[in-house]
């Protein structure tokens, strides 16, 4: 099995981090999405990391249907199993997926527009979503214990990318959300190896 990704992605981040914990013998591949590349687009018509093929040349697309693979194919639990618990997970996944999204719409307009083209108002709408969704993981942060779970490697996704694109304009006044990085080192010793890259 592997993992198509890119070092910069933090949904690549997550999943890659999730297989490593989960001790499941995945190959991580880095692709060039800008170049369509065969080995993804004929698994995967979007064209998007990650992708995950499986060991039957399958691919497993997006990133949270690839979490899913990951904890039904290694039995470790990276979702809790009583329904309510699990809908937490899930939850916080999700939180930290959208405000991904909403990081990624800021980069994305800065990078591919023309400067004279760059809607502000845009970039400030996903900016207050961000700060929201970074404020309520402050006042809300997730209990972080050697049993890690899939929403821990979306919140390590995500702050690894804040670190990378956004360092030094988030961080004021969310000193719980800033040390957390710190503490999930704690218990997964590995996550400078797969957080996001430049």
């Amino acid at each position: 099995m592997k993992i198509l990704y890119a070092p910069a992605s933090p949904y690549s981040a997550k999943v890659r981090m999730a297989a490593h914990y989960c001790g499941l013998p995945i190959e991580s591949q880095i692709v060039d999405t800008g170049a369509d590349p065969a080995i993804l687009t004929d698994g995967n018509p979007l064209g998007k990391i990650p992708t995950l093929i499986d060991d039957r040349g399958n691919a497993v697309y997006d990133s949270r249907t690839i979490m899913q693979f990951l904890d039904h194919a290694s039995g470790r639990g990276l979702y809790p199993r009583n329904a309510e618990k699990r809908q937490e997970v899930l939850t916080l996944e999700a939180l930290c997926d959208g405000t991904t999204d909403c990081l990624l719409a800021i980069v994305y307009e800065q990078r591919f527009r023309p400067p004279e083209k760059v809607h502000d108002p845009w970039i400030e709408r996903q900016w207050s979503k961000v700060e929201r969704a970074l404020d309520h993981l402050n006042d809300h942060m997730p209990r972080t214990a050697r049993k890690l779970h899939g929403g821990h490697f979306a919140l390590a996704g995500l702050l690894g990318y804040l670190a990378l694109r956004f360092d030094g304009k988030w961080e004021r006044g969310r000193p719980k959300l800033k040390n957390w990085p710190g503490k999930f080192r704690g218990f997964f010793a590995d996550y400078d190896r797969f957080r996001p890259q430049a």
